[in-house]
């Protein structure tokens, strides 16, 4: 995203639209990729020997959920978008570099589906039975000692 600097007025320019998410060169991969273009709401204005950029980035992705390996659509929303640059001996700055570094520090590290609470992950289910027959294990006599119980016999003199 290229900003002619003699198109910006001394109280700054509002920009809104949308630009191909293409344009960021995001890792598109089997586990994540972009569903359509990236939506930008920025103010953009020049202030010394800067240009400043606030606003907000949108873009809805797919990415795989982490415990179940199933596909989901997450909405990013990149609300505090905040730069300041120092101006370029050339007319015209480009915010690429800078917008892509902040969707990529938004993007989960840990992505999940039930994120926004809708549905349950039938990744986090069978934990959740993994964890009671494991605990299960633990009041039963008969199981297999943990390896820390076996360590701890070795100090201990024999009867």
């Amino acid at each position: 995203m290229k900003i002619h600097l003699r198109q910006i007025p001394e109280e700054g320019l509002h920009l809104e639209g949308e630009e191909s998410a293409a344009l960021l060169d995001l890792p598109t991969d089997e586990y994540n990729r972009p569903l359509g273009p990236v939506q930008y709401s920025l103010d953009v204005g020049v202030s010394g020997t800067g240009l400043w950029a606030t606003g907000e980035l949108s873009l809805d992705l797919e990415l795989e959920c982490v415990r179940c390996l199933e596909k989901f659509e997450y909405p990013l929303l990149v609300s505090d978008v905040a730069m300041q640059i120092e101006l370029p001996p050339q007319e015209t700055v480009d915010l690429t570099p800078h917008l892509r570094e902040d969707i990529l520090l938004a993007l989960p590290a840990y992505p999940h589906c039930d994120w926004s609470g809708e549905r349950v992950c039938p990744g986090r289910q069978e934990a959740k039975r993994e964890s009671a027959a494991s605990a299960e294990g633990a009041a039963d006599p008969s199981r297999t000692p943990s390896a820390w119980e076996v360590l701890d016999q070795i100090n201990k003199p024999a009867k």
